[in-house]
């Protein structure tokens, strides 16, 4: 079989997301159990150096998981060796449930000899909406096309379709849709327009040829000024600074402007200061999108499959700005 064929009955596949999760029981599970593959499963993904002793023993073929996890594994003592032992085996990797950063997808092809190829969907949609194509030989930086029966539109505020290139929420109609929330009538009247699309809540566009791009979570959304201002776009202005290793943003009321910008880092450079990131911030963000606060973390708060805690991080703001705290000094 070919090299991007994952459906070969020798494949093995690298299960290290719960399965619990939909993501994990659907494209982990129950796919690999009907093409007959072997599944290992990594009860502890956090356990760096068991995952990478799990991964040197096992030629496989197939991976899926979230961003942080691929990015985890890249940097973890082993994985190059283990990485140039099994490249020639890796058929696919498949990464859903948060966005994928195109940095890591390329780190990851430049060492795994394969892009990460993302898809996109939710709980309520069984999971999956879009994909990318699994035969892609780079990392598209964008969500993909729906898949057949699926209906993917991009709507404003009123429910209305926007014109292509317009950002709104994605909204999903097909026949993997649910059909609402089991005894919650208001929930499901809540997230269902008059005509059957599934708001998603998540903030998005289409591009002439069909893509989604994932903008992010109309939730997190935050309004300076009347401004919207979105917390992925700033994390990523943010991590292209060399000493840092992660971030993350969120909105805090303010009394001048309505809300505010609240900026976490985890430091890859120990002598990074909130000084060199705000003169940083100044070079690629818009004055409205700059942090207002600025609070340095040994590591952020994340789900069980590695989602940052934005509502934990939110809460923890929102009371450092009632007791007038600053932004952390160097």
């Amino acid at each position: 079989m070919s090299r991007s064929d994952p459906t070969t009955p020798r494949s093995c596949n690298l299960t290290a997301l719960p399965l619990y999760h939909v993501f994990a029981l659907t494209a982990n599970l129950l796919v690999f159990l009907k093409l007959g593959a072997r599944n290992v499963l990594i009860p502890d993904p956090r356990d760096m150096r068991r995952f990478i002793a799990v991964l040197k023993r096992t030629r496989f073929s197939a991976i899926t998981g979230v961003n942080t996890l691929f990015d985890a594994l890249m940097k973890a003592p082993g994985f190059a060796d283990m990485a140039a032992a099994n490249r020639e085996h890796l058929k696919i990797a498949v990464a859903g449930g948060m966005a994928l950063q195109p940095s890591v997808s390329d780190r990851w092809q430049a060492m795994m000899g394969r892009p990460i190829v993302e898809g996109y969907g939710m709980t309520e949609t069984s999971p999956i909406v879009c994909a990318n194509p699994v035969d892609a030989t780079r990392c598209s930086g964008k969500l993909g096309l729906p898949i057949p029966s699926t209906e993917v539109a991009i709507l404003d505020d009123k429910g209305l379709p926007v014109p292509i290139g317009t950002v709104g929420e994605i909204a999903v109609r097909g026949p993997q849709v649910m059909a609402g929330y089991w005894n919650a009538p208001q929930e499901t009247a809540r997230n269902f327009t008059s005509d059957g699309w599934l708001l998603t809540g998540d903030i998005g566009r289409m591009d002439e040829q069909g893509y989604v791009e994932f903008i992010d979570r109309k939730k997190d959304l935050i309004v300076v000024s009347g401004m919207k201002a979105f917390p992925a776009e700033i994390e990523d202005a943010v991590r292209l600074h060399p000493g840092v290793q992660d971030a993350a943003i969120v909105g805090v009321p303010d009394a001048h402007s309505g809300e505010a910008v609240v900026l976490f880092v985890v430091r890859k450079d120990s002598s990074l200061s909130a000084e060199a990131l705000r003169q940083h911030c100044e070079r690629h963000l818009a004055a409205y999108k700059r942090p207002k606060r600025i609070e340095f973390r040994s590591e952020l708060p994340r789900t069980a499959i590695g989602k940052v805690l934005r509502r934990k991080l939110k809460d923890e703001a929102v009371l450092a700005a009632k007791e007038g705290a600053v932004a952390t000094p160097a």
